[in-house]
């Protein structure tokens, strides 16, 4: 099985074209779409989110992760093997959180790869092959290296929205396991109270939650909290 997270949108030919090369390097893998609007060049939305969205996947799954707005730059590729899944990118700081907290990982950087590689399209042209390396059960040309994030800087949980569905919610990149049971949850000076539901609220009314996959999120009942609270991708949230 093979995954696929990047900030590409899905109204370019992107995803189509690294698909092509799936389907052509590792025709009998599933494909699956999980997330394609991570907010645009924002490594470090990314990095809190992949981590939270990886658990319904099994193991030996592998994730072609692009957010890489260094592409064709210094920065080098990297696959990442962190709790018996794989995760093959940019080293560019994507990776951070979740080798962060992965019990067993491990770390390589690959090799052998083809000369006629756009400098502005990695994801086609490096990622996609190699993820279909591993998912053939192949690991030709890789050199393991330290496997140590290249933000430590950054905090165990991130206080701002790191992504916006279509609906308006706001998820963060708090862990809701992280907080106090007893907290206030603030954005843009609006204060926002808990509850469990959407209909625990009435419509039109804003409160905070433990999302699905355990994110603290913030929404309002038959609305919108992005438009409610003027929020975008990047603001802060607070905890008090």
């Amino acid at each position: 099985m093979i995954i696929l997270f990047t900030d590409f949108g899905t109204t370019d030919p992107y995803i189509g074209q690294m698909k092509a090369v799936l389907a052509q390097a590792a025709p009998t893998e599933m494909v699956i779409d999980l997330f394609h609007h991570v907010p645009n060049f924002d490594i470090r939305a990314a990095a809190y989110l992949l981590p939270a969205y990886i658990n319904e996947f099994p193991e030996g799954s592998v994730f072609v992760c692009v957010v890489d707005p260094g592409v064709g730059g210094d920065r080098d590729a990297i696959v990442v093997e962190a709790d018996g899944r794989w995760f093959v990118g940019p080293d560019n700081g994507l990776f951070s959180i979740l080798i962060r907290r992965a019990v067993n990982k491990r770390c390589w950087k690959p090799g052998g790869l083809s000369e006629s590689i756009s400098a502005t399209f990695h994801g086609r042209d490096v990622f996609a092959p190699v993820a279909a390396q591993i998912a053939r059960g192949e690991m030709l040309e890789m050199c393991e290296v330290s496997c140590c994030g290249s933000s430590d800087e950054w905090p165990d949980d991130y206080p701002c929205i790191v992504h916006i569905d279509h609906f308006g919610n706001l998820v963060t990149g708090y862990r809701y396991a992280s907080l106090s049971e007893q907290v206030t949850v603030m954005v843009n000076v609006h204060m926002i109270k808990k509850a469990h539901t959407f209909s625990d609220v009435e419509g039109g009314e804003a409160f905070y939650y433990c999302n699905s996959n355990g994110l603290l999120e913030i929404a309002v009942n038959k609305g919108s909290a992005a438009f409610l609270f003027g929020a975008r991708t990047g603001d802060k949230v607070g905890i008090q």
